[in-house]
C-alpha cells in the first residue's frame, strides 16, 4: 500500500510548485500586454513538473528576462497577498536577495483556488512590481518585520515582510493624512479605513484623492509599488555581448539564453567560444549550446552527446530538458536514443519522454509508443504524458498506431486518447479487431463526456453490442455519486 504520508507531502509540494507557475505565466503574459518581449529566463519556472530521483541545483537567477530591454523580474505566487520573501540568516545562497540585481523587479501575484486538484489555481488581476533596490533599501532601514517558524533551527528559513495595506474591493479614495488612507466602496457605496502604521512602521501611500483602486491593489507600503514600467528597448547585440563576458554568473548565463534572438556571425562566434569554454560553468555553455541549435548550428551536437554521458545525473538530466527546448529532428533524434538507452538512469530516460513530449515532433510517435514496454513505471508514465501533450492534431495517427500495438502500447495509446479526446465514435470502429481492442475502445468512449457522444453511440450499438453496453454501463458509473468517493 502507497504511503498516504508520502503521498499527502508530495501533493502540497506540487501545489506550491503550480502556485509558482501560474503566477509566473501571469506576469509573462501581462509583461507581453505592456509591449514587453519576456523569455523565461529560471528553467521551470512555468512548469508542474516535479523530478523525484534527481535534484537539479540551476543558476541563481529571476523567472523573467525582457529580451528588448533587459529587466528581469522574479515572480511571486501568493495566496495572501502581501510583500514577502524567505530568508535565510546563516546560508547567503538562502538568503530574500540571492541572485537579484538592484535593477530587478519583484512581481506579485494573488492566487486563488479554483478546484479539488494540486493545480487547480488561478492568478488574479493586478500584477503589480516592487523594483529590488527599494526593498534592499528597505530592508537595509529595517522597515521590515521578520518572522521566524515556529521551532525554528539554525539553518530554518525566516520570512522578511515589507509591510504594506491593500484594497479589498473596487473603490475610490476618499480621505488620506499621515495615519489613515480611506476609500469608498464601489459596491455599496461604505467606507473602508486602512491605518498607516503596521507593526510600529509607517506606510507611504501609493494613491491619492480620487484615485480608483481595485481588489488585491497594494495601495500603501514601505516600498514603491507599480503596475507595470516601460520597455526601454536598448537591449541589443552588443548589450548582450557585453553581458556574456560578465564576471557574474547569472548575467553571463541570462546573455547565453537570449543571444539567439539576435543572429549574426558575430552571435554564432561569441556563443561557440562560450560554449568551448570548459573553464565557465556548464549551465552556461549548455545555455550557448542551445542558442546555437535553435539558431540551426550543428555543432553543439557533441556537447550534448557528451553531456548525456556526464557523471553528473543532474547535468545529464538538464541536458535532456533542454533539448526538448529545441524544435528540429537533431534535439528528436537525441532523446529518442536516450529514451531507449538501458544503460540510462530510469529518470533520465523518463525526462527524455517528457521532453518529446514539449517537442511534439511527429517523428517520435512510434518511439513514444513503444516505450510503454519498458518496464520502469516512469518511463511508461511520462511517454503517455508526452503523448497527450501532440494534442488533437495527431488522434488519426494514434487510432492507425492501435490495432498493430501489443497489449502494454494499447493501455498508453487508450490512456492518451482518453485524455486528448476530439474523435468520433466512428474513427473508432475499425480498431474493434479483437477482443484486447474493444475492451480499450469501451473504455476509451466510456470515460469521456457522455452529452458529447450520445449522440454518435448507435453507430458502435450497430457495430458492436457488446461493446456499446459496456460504455453505457461506465457511464452510468462514472456518473453516479459514488464516483471518486474515498473512505478519508
Amino acid at each position: 500500500m502507497a504511503n498516504r504520508r508520502s503521498f499527502k507531502i508530495d501533493e502540497s509540494f506540487l501545489e506550491k510548485i503550480s502556485i509558482g507557475a501560474i503566477a509566473t505565466k501571469k506576469v509573462f503574459n501581462h509583461l507581453s500586454g505592456l509591449g514587453h518581449s519576456p523569455i523565461e529566463l529560471e528553467r521551470g519556472s512555468m512548469s508542474f513538473k516535479i523530478w523525484k530521483e534527481i535534484k537539479i541545483k540551476r543558476v541563481r537567477v529571476p523567472d523573467i528576462l525582457c529580451v528588448t530591454c533587459g529587466k528581469r523580474i522574479e515572480s511571486r505566487g501568493k495566496t495572501k497577498l502581501e510583500i514577502s520573501m524567505s530568508h535565510s540568516f546563516v546560508s547567503p545562497e538562502r538568503g530574500w536577495d540571492h541572485g537579484l540585481n538592484d535593477d530587478d523587479f519583484v512581481a506579485l501575484v494573488k492566487c486563488s483556488k479554483i478546484g479539488e486538484h494540486p493545480i487547480d489555481w488561478k492568478g488574479e488581476e493586478p500584477v503589480q512590481y516592487i523594483p529590488v533596490d527599494k526593498m534592499k533599501e528597505a530592508y537595509r532601514n529595517q522597515l521590515i518585520v521578520t518572522e521566524k517558524p515556529k521551532g525554528a533551527t539554525e539553518g530554518f528559513e525566516a520570512r522578511i515582510t515589507w509591510p504594506s495595506a491593500k484594497a479589498e474591493s473596487e473603490g475610490t479614495v476618499t480621505s488620506l493624512n499621515e495615519n489613515r488612507l480611506q476609500y469608498r466602496r464601489t459596491s455599496d457605496n461604505r467606507t473602508v479605513t486602512l491605518q498607516l502604521t503596521k507593526k510600529g512602521i509607517k506606510l507611504t501611500p501609493l494613491v491619492t484623492l480620487n484615485d480608483h483602486v481595485f481588489p488585491n491593489q497594494i495601495i500603501a507600503s514601505v516600498v514603491p509599488v507599480s503596475m507595470g514600467f516601460d520597455c526601454a528597448k536598448h537591449a541589443d547585440l552588443k548589450y548582450y555581448s557585453g553581458m556574456l563576458k560578465s564576471p557574474s554568473l547569472s548575467e553571463r548565463y541570462a546573455a547565453a539564453k537570449a543571444l539567439f534572438l539576435f543572429p549574426s556571425d558575430i552571435t554564432t562566434d561569441l556563443l561557440l567560444d562560450r560554449m568551448k569554454d570548459d573553464r565557465d560553468h556548464i549551465y552556461v555553455r549548455l545555455e550557448a549550446a542551445s542558442s546555437l541549435m535553435k539558431m540551426g548550428r550543428k555543432e553543439p551536437l557533441d556537447l550534448f552527446e557528451l553531456m548525456l554521458r556526464d557523471e553528473y545525473l543532474e547535468n545529464r538530466l538538464e541536458s535532456v530538458i533542454i533539448l526538448g527546448e529545441v524544435k528540429g529532428d537533431d534535439s528528436c533524434t537525441l532523446l529518442v536514443k536516450t529514451l531507449f538507452d538501458a544503460t540510462q538512469h530510469a529518470e533520465i530516460r523518463a525526462g527524455a519522454a517528457w521532453s518529446l513530449g514539449e517537442l511534439k515532433n511527429e517523428c517520435s510517435l512510434s518511439a513514444l509508443a513503444k516505450a510503454f514496454n519498458e518496464v520502469e513505471q516512469n518511463i511508461r508514465v511520462e511517454a503517455a504524458r508526452a503523448l497527450v501533450k501532440f494534442g488533437e492534431s495527431f488522434t488519426r495517427e494514434f487510432i492507425n498506431f492501435f490495432p498493430r500495438g501489443n497489449k502494454e502500447e494499447r493501455a498508453g495509446l487508450s490512456w492518451a486518447l482518453s485524455k486528448i479526446g476530439n474523435f468520433k465514435v466512428v474513427d473508432l470502429l475499425p480498431v474493434l479487431t479483437d477482443d484486447e481492442a474493444r475492451k480499450w475502445v469501451a473504455w476509451i468512449i466510456g470515460t469521456q463526456n457522455q452529452a458529447t457522444y450520445i449522440d454518435q453511440i448507435e453507430q458502435l450499438k450497430n457495430k458492436d453490442k457488446e461493446v456499446y453496453f459496456a460504455v453505457t454501463v461506465l457511464w452510468q458509473i462514472l456518473s453516479s455519486w459514488i464516483d471518486g468517493l474515498d473512505t478519508y
